[in-house]
């Protein structure tokens, strides 16, 4: 198949995109490298790579034209700094439109983005959330600037008429990853920084267990419409923390010695989505176990490196 990837230099994206090179699939990558890394590509014939912004229409549109994708993953997305609004309205809104205005122009068969479950608020109604909870529900709570672009997104896309697969996400974590509390606990533990873990609990989904399912979605299984990707269960950020010292070899004192920090306004403490209808419809569940995949994670952090870590979340005061 011929498949176009959003920011396909980024985490999921790269891994998405070696996937399908190994199934012998065209690809074509845009990403403006903005959080992405060329080393998270490899050269070769089946692989096509255009360093662009989404929110360009006329780039998006030429792209388009001349690939002709069959299929579009589009897991671009701003979320670095999370006072830019400006920038997460143009690529998570404007470069959006681009990408459903370019999936009407060439007919594409299926687009499948990626979504975050901050879309249900700071103040979920259910543990866990299915998927019929509410946008931001309660008192307006949309929390962070990167979970209503997304959002916004989200809903163009469901209005356009395409066929698409939104999957919204629980935490993500794995090699490659440059976002969230993990890789930031790699960098500050191994430059002789301080420390500290906050009071919430998370979801996390290893890289390739997501990858997985996507596959799946790519080759057609799944209905139009809205899914989970989630492990089903959560995890302090303790706990995460406490793999990641045993992963490093590093003297357990440091478990007991990390201070635990209340969240910020921004914050939500626990967001656990139900991954019901996923594992029924794509025959799809979690296979790795949170231990051993901040191993292969901290195994990446010390081959590659890691010079900047990203949130779209606003700084807790150290």
């Amino acid at each position: 198949m011929r498949i176009l990837i959003t920011g396909g230099a980024g985490f999921l994206g790269s891994h998405i995109a070696d996937a399908l090179l190994t199934q012998n699939d065209e690809v074509f990558v845009i990403d403006n490298f903005s959080t992405g890394r060329r080393d998270n590509l490899v050269p070769q014939s089946r692989l096509t790579i255009l360093e662009g912004d989404i929110s360009d229409k006329e780039a998006v549109s030429e792209a388009f034209g001349s690939f002709r994708p069959e299929v579009v993953i589009h897991a671009a997305a701003s979320y670095k700094n999370p006072d830019d609004w400006e920038e997460d309205g143009r690529t998570n809104v404007l470069g959006t439109l681009n990408i459903i205005n370019a999936c009407q122009q060439v007919s594409v068969l299926r687009l499948i983005y990626f979504q975050t479950a901050l879309c249900y608020g700071l103040h979920p109604l259910e543990q866990p959330i299915t998927l019929t909870h509410p946008y931001f529900s309660g008192t307006y709570s949309g929390g962070s600037s990167y979970a209503i672009s997304k959002t916004t997104g989200e809903m163009y896309i469901a209005l356009s008429g395409l066929d698409f697969i939104s999957f919204r996400l629980a935490n993500a974590y794995g090699p490659r990853n440059l976002s969230g509390p993990l890789p930031t606990f790699y960098h500050r533990l191994t430059n002789n920084k301080p420390c500290f873990v906050m009071d919430t609990r998370r979801d996390f989904i290893y890289c390739m267990d997501l990858v997985n399912v996507v596959l799946k979605a790519i080759r057609g299984l799944g209905s139009k419409g809205y899914y989970h990707i989630s492990s089903g269960c959560d995890y302090s950020i303790k706990e995460l923390f406490d793999a990641t010292i045993d992963a490093l070899g590093f003297d357990p004192a440091f478990k007991e010695n990390v201070e635990v920090k209340p969240r910020n306004s921004d914050d939500v403490y626990t967001i656990l989505i139900d991954p019901s209808k996923t594992n029924l419809d794509f025959a799809w569940k979690t296979e790795k176990v949170l231990a051993d995949g901040v191993r292969e994670a901290i195994s990446y952090y010390k081959k590659y490196g890691i010079s900047e870590t990203y949130t779209h979340l606003r700084g807790i005061k150290e």
